[in-house]
């Protein structure tokens, strides 16, 4: 959010200084009864209000779509009698009058969008009453590349028309680039959560699909429940909607994964879970928990021989604490250096040490920002302890949403 708002005020502070100097040309005094404000309040406000309403749809980028919803909002904050947003290759909406000459723009668009250099220039027209007679050229830019082009249509040249839609077209470039950069993160994440899936699948598939293979025959029903505990894990891992779920389906699914560690491993393996049922609705990033999971069997058991002192305990805590969910996955296996784990989650070493905690460490830190990465506790042979705090309320993270504006 830290990130917006910088942009939202860098590009938009030259829009309130205009609109507080055109509101201090028409000040009066205020009257002793007070008021509404003066209308440099007035002009400051109305500015900002637009520009708010404005920005999300560019946040999505430049489209017919997108720029459709803008364009009023634009012309509004410019004041001027037409208004286009283009692309490369055509308009992508016309706001006001004179549409007539969407071609005549477009014809002159070649040099702008090539340069990145705004442009004025007198537009031709045979029609007499025509309302428009000059055209103001401001590319659109991200990241030195040119998008588009806002282009302001006044009925007389105007430098201050000039100025005002530079500065428009500044924040507007600022909306896309803010687009850009929510549209990497999201194919970070989603990379992310694929290359999870693929870490985790091939070594847990192959033995699940044995445990259930070895009972098969011995105990037909046994190997019948847990053919369908491993199809509703499988099936809850690899779906394909959403990148949030809900506590209650993330620790339904780590019960299933359960149910098919204890069919392998047998007594060597108890799990003790304590949730409180006003956390269950709780919002997180898909298949955060279950990694962690995997982890504490992975450290509790398989680093072990298998003896009767190879036992592990797990224990899976989710409690209320305010405005946050706190989860806490906890074994009492092999451990590990705590330099090792430094190197794994900087992702200097292989993740091998530690499935997945890396990749939710980071996700966890994407979403929710650095002060809600994983807290890790651990020593060689002392087992290790996780923690993550998940908020409640966040804006724009729903169970069924994709990944969510900072």
């Amino acid at each position: 959010m830290t990130g917006f708002l910088a942009g939202f005020c860098v590009a938009v502070l030259p829009l309130l200084a205009a609109g507080f100097w055109l509101g201090r040309r028409t000040a009066r005094p205020r009257n002793s009864l007070g008021g509404l404000g003066t209308p440099v309040e007035h002009a400051t406000f109305q500015t900002l209000h637009t520009a708010t309403l404005a920005a999300p749809p560019l946040r999505a980028g430049l489209t017919e779509e997108t720029a459709r919803r803008s364009a009023k909002r634009l012309r509004t904050l410019l004041g001027t009698d037409a208004l286009c947003l283009t692309d490369h290759e055509s308009v992508l909406a016309w706001e006001g009058v004179a549409e007539h000459h969407r071609a005549e723009i477009m014809g002159r668009l070649a040099g702008p969008l090539e340069t990145g250099r705004g442009e004025a220039f007198r537009l031709t027209c045979d029609i007499i009453d025509c309302p428009v007679r000059w055209a103001v050229v401001a590319p659109l830019t991200v990241d030195d590349r040119v998008h588009g082009a806002l282009v302001a249509c006044a009925p007389r040249e105007s430098a201050v028309l000039v100025r005002a839609a530079g500065e428009v077209a500044r924040w507007v470039s600022v909306q896309l680039e803010l687009a850009d950069l929510d549209q990497s993160r999201t194919r970070l994440i989603e990379a992310e959560i694929k290359a999870l899936r693929a870490q985790i699948s091939p070594h847990f598939i192959f033995n699940s699909l044995a445990v259930i293979a070895s009972f098969v025959r011995t105990d037909p029903e046994r190997a019948r429940e847990l053919l369908l505990e491993f199809a509703d894990f499988t099936r809850y891992s690899f779906r394909r909607h959403g990148d949030f779920t809900t506590l209650a389906d993330e620790l339904h699914a780590i019960d299933h994964y359960l149910a098919l560690v204890r069919a392998r491993f047998g007594d060597r393996l108890s799990v003790t879970l304590q949730i409180a049922p006003e956390v269950l609705p709780v919002t997180l990033p898909f298949l955060c928990l279950q990694p962690l999971v995997e982890n504490a069997v992975k450290h509790g058991l398989e680093g072990r021989s298998v003896t009767a002192a190879g036992k592990s305990h797990i224990s899976i805590t989710a409690q209320d604490a305010g405005a946050e969910a706190l989860v806490v996955i906890e074994d009492d296996g092999v451990g590990m250096e705590p330099e090792v784990l430094r190197r794994i989650l900087a992702g200097e070493s292989s993740p091998s040490g530690g499935i997945g905690l890396s990749n939710v460490d980071e996700r966890l830190r994407q979403v929710y920002g650095d002060d809600h990465g994983l807290v890790i506790e651990t020593a060689v042979g002392a087992g290790m302890k996780i923690t993550a705090r998940l908020p409640k309320y966040q804006p724009g993270v729903h169970p069924d949403g994709g990944i969510p504006r900072t």
